[in-house]
């Protein structure tokens, strides 16, 4: 699926009027061939983003200083900083583009949800995919990695499963969170040696 989203942002880029073909089919087998069952779960899995997204910073944070642990201070710093720049930057992407939301111009989409921002890029997603990096370069185990991912793409499927996000969008936005946490980790590892 991974691989059918960035051919589809790839199209989107070299031939927008086709490109948004497909993202829209995509949508649609996606949000109208849903198993119907699973409607509370992406509904629950979706409203997790911004409790997790606060949540493990602070924490993170809470926990380092009432150990004096400076690591893990340290950690929540970290993530802190990452999980604010990723879901400033997809804000400014969402109005400065201005798409909007798919079952605003295709009806047939079905909404399970509301929101009231532009649609690209998903910043569900994009916060689910950094706090997920996040954890994953802070605790670089197995049993933290598989977990944090596993739940990030679960929270970008639902936005298309609510028929809130383009798969387009939720791609971005996966991208737009991984590569925010990744640089501004470095950056924090760079500013801390010098």
């Amino acid at each position: 699926m991974i691989r059918l989203l960035l051919v589809i942002l790839i199209l989107r880029i070299l031939c927008p009027v086709d490109a948004q073909n497909i993202d829209i089919n995509l949508l649609r087998t996606i949000n109208l061939n849903r198993p119907v069952s699973l409607d509370g779960a992406c509904k629950f899995t979706s409203n997790t983003v911004t409790i997790t997204s606060i949540t493990v910073p602070l924490t993170l944070l809470v926990v380092g200083k009432l150990s004096d642990n400076r690591l893990t201070f340290n950690n929540g710093l970290k993530s802190a900083l990452s999980i604010s720049v990723s879901m400033s930057v997809s804000t400014i992407l969402k109005y400065a583009i201005n798409r909007p939301r798919p079952y605003t111009t295709y009806p047939d989409i079905q909404r399970l949800s509301s929101d009231f921002t532009p649609s690209f890029p998903s910043g569900h997603t994009t916060s689910a995919f950094c706090t997920a990096t996040s954890l994953s370069l802070m605790y670089p185990k197995w049993y933290v990695i598989v977990p944090a991912y596993f739940w990030a793409t679960m929270v970008g499927y639902s936005r298309m499963h609510l028929g809130m996000h383009y798969p387009l969008d939720v791609l971005a936005g996966a991208i737009l969170g991984t590569g925010i946490s990744l640089v501004s980790f470095k950056v924090q590892k760079w500013i801390g040696q010098k």
